[in-house]
């Protein structure tokens, strides 16, 4: 067989059923062999929503989303979709075109060193440059991707390796990785000591990060917390690890996180992290972090511990693995003062919001789409305000069922990351959270969703600004510069230039009705929301402990009067 049809049989092999991708002149043998083969292939209308589409796929199912893209300037355009999956840990494979290996180095048409371009940002990267190589690097691609910290694996294929022939009964592929040797199972004596410290803190906190839901470990991790009552916080990546109705979830850290949560995290007094590499959305000033806090940090990657935060306890291993020991040892314990006094915290930072005006409170949006969601809903977010909206106040009551790009903070991840979402989780409601900024990067995707009939709804968070670089703006400089948002178009009319529905929602309680309208019709919908472009994020400011937050806005209201 070709070289292309041996690349089609080792990616069915490693269970690929769909590929995102957008072809050129030197993908034209993979085409041709992909035409013959039952793998599903997503056309999307930007090299980058291909990626973003992998990453949301995997997101969503906890399978390995696969994308394409052809030589030189294809090839480039995917770089923001692959540092945003290694940012997150998010495990795709890549697939690159490139020239004929007789021409790499000449700077002939459409070449780009894509081994160079993306070393830094994937987990590892081949270039077959034989039909033997092919099927080894497929195979280690995927273990790769897979295991360990997950992660992206970029595979650039020159031209000819996928024109030439090959026996494929001569090829015998070495799928040995030396060198590569995750570890899954933490040190039984790090473990032991952990334990020892958690059976005798007052007052623990565990922080969930995006690992615990990579690891599938949120049953493990919720039963550890419910033997041992102890409080969750998460991370962004981490929201879905507990469900943030359950009695135990403090909700979000970080720069953008829930007041109580950041004032339960300076309090405490041994802090388990679990999955979470320590942001510096998270953390915000290092040297004042928990400063009461024994620190545990349990972490599949060497590499992360200690790196941001000094830990008393390292622990490097599986999540689910680690979690499912601490559950054989651990103490059942009960801490009411601790848990009370939490809750009380809780309680009392609750803000107090006037859902009913007119422009629409971002609040209001959020309330109307938990009201009509349910608890198996997928909801992706772009970045920006629009993300911390949701972030902050959205609910999540299942893992894997939101979809937000963390490290990179990628405007233009929503929508595309929403099609990857629906193609792995068909009978699934998806709704993408995006904002107009954001939204208008990537509305050609439209077309995607129409053409391949993805009855994805989109809600367009409509405040005419590049929100969160306004808030800063107002927060922090002298100027709000750049970032109105004075010509967009009329959405609405967008949608139905796509063929698709298109919404408008002005008032409160309309909203909640036509995002069910939208389920229940299973067709791909974008609602435009106009709301309040005044209102401001809380946020921790830059440098400050995470307990220090802004909630109160009225002075900067006054200034503006002034």
């Amino acid at each position: 067989m070709k070289g292309s049809e041996l690349l089609i049989k080792k990616l069915k092999e490693n269970g690929t059923t769909t590929i995102f991708g957008y072809p050129g002149g030197v993908l034209l043998p993979f085409y041709d062999a992909l035409c013959e083969s039952d793998i599903d292939h997503i056309l999307v209308r930007h090299e980058q929503a291909a990626v973003h589409a992998a990453d949301g796929y995997s997101r969503a199912s906890g399978k390995i989303g696969v994308c394409l893209a052809t030589s030189g300037p294809g090839a480039t355009n995917i770089t923001t979709g692959i540092a945003t999956a290694h940012m997150d840990s998010s495990p795709i494979i890549a697939l690159t075109g490139q020239v004929a290996t007789n021409l790499i180095g000449k700077d002939v048409f459409q070449e780009v060193d894509t081994l160079g371009i993306t070393m830094p940002i994937s987990k590892h990267n081949f270039q077959p440059r034989t039909m033997e190589q092919i099927a080894e690097y497929v195979d280690k691609a995927f273990y790769i991707a897979s295991t360990g910290r997950p992660g992206p694996v970029v595979i650039d294929l020159p031209n000819n390796t996928l024109k030439e022939d090959v026996d494929i009964e001569d090829i015998h592929p070495d799928t040995q990785t030396p060198g590569y040797k995750p570890t899954k199972k933490g040190n039984i004596k790090q473990i032991k000591k952990a334990i020892e410290i958690i059976n005798t803190s007052q007052k623990p906190i565990i922080l969930a990060g995006g690992g615990v839901i990579l690891s599938n470990a949120s049953d493990e991790l919720v039963k550890f917390a419910t033997l041992t009552n102890i409080p969750i916080a998460t991370t962004l990546m981490g929201k879905g690890s507990i469900s943030e109705d359950h009695e135990l979830s403090l909700g979000m850290i970080g720069m953008h996180g829930i007041e109580s949560t950041n004032i339960a995290l300076t309090e405490c007094d041994c802090l388990i992290a679990i999955g979470c590499r320590f942001s510096d959305r998270s953390v915000s000033n290092i040297t004042d972090y928990a400063p009461n806090a024994t620190k545990i940090q349990i972490d599949v990657d060497p590499a992360e511990i200690g790196k941001t935060i000094p830990i008393d306890v390292p622990i490097v291993g599986d999540a689910k693995i680690t979690l499912n020991e601490f559950i054989k040892k651990v103490q059942i314990s009960n801490r009411p003062t601790w848990t009370k006094h939490l809750m009380q915290i809780k309680k009392e930072k609750e803000p107090k919001i006037n859902y009913d005006t007119v422009p629409l409170k971002p609040q209001e949006t959020i309330k109307e789409i938990m009201e009509a969601v349910t608890p198996t809903t997928i909801v992706s977010t772009d970045v920006g305000q629009n993300q911390m909206w949701m972030a902050h106040y959205y609910k999540t009551k299942n893992p894997r069922t939101f979809i937000s790009s963390g490290g990179l903070g990628t405007m233009g991840f929503g929508l595309p990351a929403a099609m990857g979402a629906q193609v792995a989780k068909p009978e699934e409601n998806v709704l993408a959270v995006v904002g107009d900024g954001g939204f208008q990067m990537v509305s050609q995707e439209l077309a995607t969703i129409k053409e391949n009939d993805l009855p994805i709804v989109t809600c367009i968070l409509n405040n005419r600004y590049l929100g969160m670089v306004s808030q800063l703006q107002k927060l922090f400089n002298e100027h709000v510069y750049a970032t109105k948002l004075t010509e967009t178009p009329d959405f609405v009319k967008l949608a139905e230039a796509y063929g698709i529905c298109g919404e408008r929602v002005e008032k409160p309680g309309e909203l909640r009705e036509t995002i069910q309208n939208a389920f229940k019709s299973r067709e791909a919908t974008v609602i435009d929301v106009t709301i309040d472009s005044e209102e401001l994020l809380p946020i921790v400011p830059p440098g400050c402990r995470l307990d220090n937050m802004k909630t109160d806005f009225s002075d900067l209201e006054e200034e503006d009067n002034d």
